[in-house]
């Protein structure tokens, strides 16, 4: 078995030798830029690591690997652009130094590049495997549309963030696990628990960022510190507020979202007070890991040994202790 590490080494190797040389340069370049800042490349290695549970020859899937980089990253550059984002993994994004009109080109042929990624996969498991990316697509743009609706609502529940996350950001997670081990050769049963685990590791994964925009650390973050309380959106940590407030802090709570002008740094650290006050931090620690268990229970149930599992297990711990 490769060590995580070492995937991570192998798919960022390939995906820095990528060439853009199509014209024209002004839609290739952000594309370029993009996928040049790097981060965790979590997709495409839990997507090498469930292959690797049933064959070694990682590179026979680099190119759906790259393929769901790819995408991911599309996503990014589109969600940063409707967020109105300045900063992505410590650099500006793309809609700051290129523009909006090239945000959503590049976007766009991001999108085209990562099917055509995908659909180097062998040709045994092509229908299969084009089936669940592209269902997994289209459910992550419903998981985006409701994450901005519930930006105008204040009576988002509990149950419809879980499932919003679930969509926008478990579901990929979760097929880039399935679709390594499709491609390598598991059983029906061994793929739909991995399927679940990436699920419950998606949601637990997401919670973790909510966690994070409001106590993590910005130098190491790469984002803004409290982005999301500033554009009121509705995280695990703004609904679990609202839910356990008393009548003084909802009143403070309605103010700082309703208010119209206010000191950035000001609400950040108001509604943070109010977020310890009102003890969010350990409501969400405590999700964190429910789902966190969840996640190792499916995990549990797939048939290799628990020595090709150790891997999977490590990486799910880094990323639940994580800082960035």
């Amino acid at each position: 078995m490769f060590a995580a590490s070492t995937l991570l080494e192998r798919i960022n190797a390939h995906i820095s030798a990528l060439q853009f040389t199509r014209a024209p340069q002004g839609l290739y370049t952000p594309i370029a830029y993009v996928l040049s800042m790097g981060g965790k490349r979590i997709r495409p290695v839990l997507m090498l690591m469930a292959y690797n549970l049933y064959r070694e020859d990682i590179t026979r899937i680099f190119a759906p690997a790259t393929g769901i980089e790819v995408y991911h990253n599309y996503t990014l550059l589109h969600d940063d652009l409707m967020d109105r984002a300045d900063r992505r993994r410590g650099k500006d994004t793309v809609h700051r130094v290129w523009g909006d009109n090239t945000a959503i080109l590049s976007g766009d042929a991001m999108l085209v590049m990562a099917y055509q990624f995908m659909a180097q996969c062998p040709e045994e498991n092509l229908k299969e495997v084009m089936e669940l990316f592209s269902r997994t697509a289209l459910e992550i743009c419903e998981g985006q549309q409701l994450d901005m609706e519930f930006e105008r609502r204040k009576d988002v529940a509990e149950e419809e963030y879980l499932e919003m996350i679930r969509l926008k950001t478990s579901v990929l997670l979760a097929a880039s696990l399935k679709i390594g081990a499709l491609l390598g050769g598991a059983s029906v049963e061994d793929a739909e628990y991995l399927y679940d685990f990436g699920m419950n590791l998606g949601v637990a994964f997401q919670l973790k960022d909510d966690f994070l925009d409001v106590y993590g650390d910005a130098a190491v973050f790469g984002k803004n510190i409290g982005g999301d309380i500033l554009c009121n959106k509705k995280t695990y940590m703004l609904i679990k507020a609202f839910e356990h407030a008393d009548d003084e802090q909802c009143r403070q709570l309605n103010a700082w979202v309703d208010a119209i002008s206010f000191s950035p740094a000001e609400k950040i650290a108001a509604v943070t007070d109010l977020y310890n006050k009102i003890g969010v931090r350990e409501l969400c620690e405590q999700k964190m890991k429910e789902y966190s268990e969840r996640a190792m229970k499916s995990l549990a149930a797939v048939k290799v040994t628990d020595e090709k599992k150790k891997e999977l297990e490590l990486l799910m711990t880094e990323l639940m202790h994580r800082e960035v």
